[in-house]
């Protein structure tokens, strides 16, 4: 937990100014079949300088820079009910096992579609 924390925090200082470039379009949130849609503080590619190290501590291997990647991620429960909205960036991802620190292969999701 304490680790967790950490990261949050040294992300809270350089998510912000980190470039996001390169991610795909939103999909409607009927199109995520690979689990839960989560909602990220950020989503950056595998590359970007606030996400690399994070991806190093945690052991993880990306093999493309490109990868998106949400960083402090939470499920979404259900979508439409009140409390369930995400103030954020909701998104759809292959790799969710990283105790909410990272979710890999993400794609933006529209909650409104």
């Amino acid at each position: 937990m304490q680790f967790k924390a950490l990261i949050a925090l040294a992300l809270a200082t350089v998510a912000i100014a980190a470039p996001s470039g390169g991610l795909p379009t939103p999909i409607p949130a009927s199109q995520c079949n690979t689990g839960p849609i989560q909602c990220c503080d950020s989503l950056q590619t595998a590359g970007a300088p606030a996400v690399a190290p994070i991806l190093a501590l945690l052991g993880v291997v990306v093999q493309d820079v490109n990868v998106p990647v949400g960083v402090t991620c939470s499920p979404i429960s259900v979508i439409g009910v009140p409390g369930n909205s995400c103030s954020a960036q909701a998104v759809c991802c292959e790799k969710n096992g990283f105790n909410g620190v990272v979710a890999i292969g993400c794609t933006p999701v529209d909650l409104n579609l």
